[in-house]
């Protein structure tokens, strides 16, 4: 695709005239690169008209079933992969690229050289003649977003393509591997996943002694899958993003201290990680936890929990995959004495 029909990089619009449509009025959570981020909006119009919003976002975000609490947060990516940090969806009907254009070119603040092949590209038939008025309510015209949250990033200006066309029911251009489809959708929802915190329960709790086997588990109840869901409503296409618990790692804070398995990391296991303690167990070696070897002395240690999240999508068209495991962590205060034993 030629590189014209972008504007230079001082007047790139990547988060400017942000718009969705529907055919009935929908609600849109998020609203990504628009004014409102993160707040409710109401998604006004219709596919084969004019009316169509500029207060939400192309995708639309269902945290309904996303982690919550003051300790939820993102999980940490296992590889270097990020999510994208723009993006290609529709964005503008032909009178409305119309609308954003000609004040462009009658400023001339872009140069006459510019200009003219703008005029070639979307007016004068190199490739399109007139906007494409005469395709109104058969399409729709795609430009760049910016995802919410990574405005500052490097990768936020690879979204260089100049404004295109694509037709109503017809795929994005597949040279173009950031326009929204399923699969990019589900990349976008994992940015919004948020997990539980990961405070394992531990017997004894919060003050344990020296050779005696700490135990530590997780709360089956609390320790649960969650998903978020990124839809374009216009597109009528979405994608699933759900994250399970696999694993979670302990580190004691301390080399002087026997972590149970070796490996530190206890698998789920029925549903469960680690086991509650039970009386009468006290001599026995935990399936998860954590014998400390050496006082703590007057402070204490930094016990870590991080578990792995199992990341997996679902979409439109029976579409599906994985992607990379997560992490999320937390660290909790243990405190160890110096007594060889005691009574539960």
């Amino acid at each position: 695709m030629p590189a014209v029909g972008r504007l230079p990089l001082g007047g790139l619009v990547l988060a400017g005239l942000v718009m969705a449509a529907t055919v009935a009025p929908a609600r849109a959570d998020v609203v990504p690169g628009g004014e409102g981020a993160g707040s409710e909006s109401q998604v006004e119009g219709d596919r084969n008209g004019e009316n169509i919003s500029a207060t939400a976002g192309a995708v639309v975000f269902d945290r309904s079933r996303n982690g919550t609490g003051k300790a939820a947060g993102p999980v940490k990516f296992a590889t270097n992969w990020t999510p994208p940090a723009c993006y290609y969806a529709p964005k503008y009907t032909p009178d409305q690229l119309q609308k954003h254009l000609e004040p462009i070119w009658e400023a001339e603040s872009t140069g006459y050289e510019w200009d003219a092949r703008q005029r070639d590209r979307y007016v004068k038939g190199e490739p399109y003649t007139d906007f494409n008025k005469d395709k109104a309510g058969e399409g729709h015209w795609w430009d760049s977003y910016v995802t919410a949250g990574r405005e500052g990033d490097p990768g936020a200006t690879d979204c260089d393509e100049p404004i295109f066309w694509v037709d109503e029911n017809d795929d994005p251009p597949a040279d173009i591997p950031q326009a929204v489809t399923p699969e990019v959708l589900a990349q976008l929802a994992y940015a919004e996943v948020r997990v539980p915190s990961t405070e394992v329960a531990l017997a004894p709790e919060g003050t344990t002694k020296v050779n005696l086997p700490t135990w530590a588990w997780l709360d089956a109840a609390q320790f649960k899958p969650v998903s978020v869901t990124a839809s374009v409503p216009l597109l009528g296409i979405e994608a699933t993003t759900t994250a399970a618990p696999v694993s979670v790692q302990i580190e004691p804070g301390t080399p002087d201290a026997e972590i149970h398995p070796a490996s530190g990391v206890c698998e789920i296991r029925s549903g469960r990680i680690g086991e509650p303690y039970a009386r009468g167990k006290a001599d026995e070696t935990p399936p998860c936890g954590v014998t400390y070897l050496r006082s703590s002395g007057d402070d204490s240690y930094e016990l870590t929990a991080t578990v792995t999240w199992k990341i997996e999508w679902t979409g439109t068209g029976g579409a599906g995959g994985d992607l990379p495991d997560g992490s999320f962590g937390a660290t909790q205060d243990v405190v160890v004495q110096e007594i060889q034993a005691i009574n539960r």
